[in-house]
């Protein structure tokens, strides 16, 4: 029986990378703010915008703010009208995480934003990554219908984390879907894809694009942030295996 094809999804934070993923070849794109913080909600600016340039999946990271995942009642209600803006833009998905302050997944909060999202995809983020138990949580994520979950095997990177991956995309069976993040390489993607399994991959993959200004703009407020080359994503392909 054949595999099916592995999935590639770059994470982004501009309609200019999403536009260079798509001519790069991959499939999908996780649209973000502040990847310094590892991703906030993007404005409703963004993801029009990208809609309107990109034909391939496109999800929306609902994320209120960077840090933990525990968060308030306005937050949580800021989530929600977030998921009603990136459905009313025609997003294919949107990718979130809640845990409770014991490090366990919020089952309430996040069967509610589960409902509300559908009928797009839903993602858990790498909030599984800092929960108490990843097995335990895969198990509540797969109840309450998450069709993927991005993890890094709760370790700083896919590398560290191959056996907890390995197991988690065995104990899923097929329910939700695995996906990799953090640390994924042309260099190492088919190790990290021979030992788990996986189909799903998810990357980072920014270059520096130079600054047009070259006056006080970049000398008070930096270069402009890390934009996706599409050359790049190519090679990426290259490397995955069949």
């Amino acid at each position: 029986m054949s595999r099916p094809p592995i999935i590639l999804e770059i994470c982004i934070d501009s309609v200019l990378s999403a536009v260079a993923s798509q001519e790069g070849g991959a499939q999908r794109v996780e649209l973000c703010d502040d990847l310094a913080a590892g991703g906030t909600t993007p404005s409703a600016g963004t993801v029009e915008e990208t809609r309107r340039r990109i034909s391939i999946g496109l999800h929306v990271m609902i994320r209120p703010r960077g840090g933990d995942f525990c968060y308030s009642e306005e937050e949580f209600e800021t989530m929600k009208r977030d998921i009603l803006l990136a459905k009313q833009l025609k997003a294919d998905g949107v990718v979130f995480g809640i845990l409770r302050p014991d490090d366990t997944i919020d089952r309430e909060r996040m069967g509610e934003l589960v409902k509300l999202a559908r009928p797009m995809e839903v993602t858990c983020h790498r909030a599984i990554d800092v929960s108490r138990d990843p097995f335990e949580s895969l198990e509540i994520l797969a109840d309450l219908g998450f069709d993927r979950i991005l993890t890094s095997g709760a370790a700083p990177t896919v590398e560290e984390g191959l056996s907890v991956i390995g197991g988690l995309v065995t104990r899923s069976k097929g329910r939700v879907t695995i996906m990799s993040g953090a640390g994924v390489t042309a260099a190492n993607v088919r190790r990290i894809v021979g030992e788990t399994g996986l189909r799903d991959i998810h990357i980072l993959s920014p270059v520096i694009k130079r600054s047009v200004s070259v006056g006080k703009a970049v000398r008070l407020f930096g270069p402009n942030p890390p934009q996706v080359d599409a050359t790049a994503v190519r090679e990426f392909i290259k490397a995955l295996p069949a």
